[in-house]
């Protein structure tokens, strides 16, 4: 797997698509990735004793390798300006 913990990624496919993100932690046996603010679930947790109250909490699930692309800063700058082609002007009879 080429991405590592740290690694600016983008999503390329999913609910989350076109956001960016930082991997948080890498599941290597299974090829996902964690990423920061992707991918937001809502888990349902029992009380125990760490946690009295229980509750509904929001957490980020993993996403897989082949749906997130690695990002550089240097990339997206390029890559955000899209080059204009010029247009052909239609050649007017007389």
């Amino acid at each position: 797997m080429k991405i590592k913990v740290g690694d600016n990624v983008k999503i390329i496919a999913g609910k989350d698509k076109g956001k960016t993100g930082t991997v948080i932690k890498t599941l290597k046996k299974v090829d996902k990735v964690i990423v920061e603010g992707i991918n937001i679930v809502k888990k349902h947790q029992k009380p125990t004793n760490n946690n009295d109250k229980g509750g509904i909490i929001e957490m980020s699930a993993p996403i897989h390798v082949s749906n997130v692309v690695k990002t550089d800063e240097k990339t997206t700058k390029k890559s955000s300006k899209k080059e204009e082609k010029p247009k052909k002007e239609a050649k007017k009879e007389e």
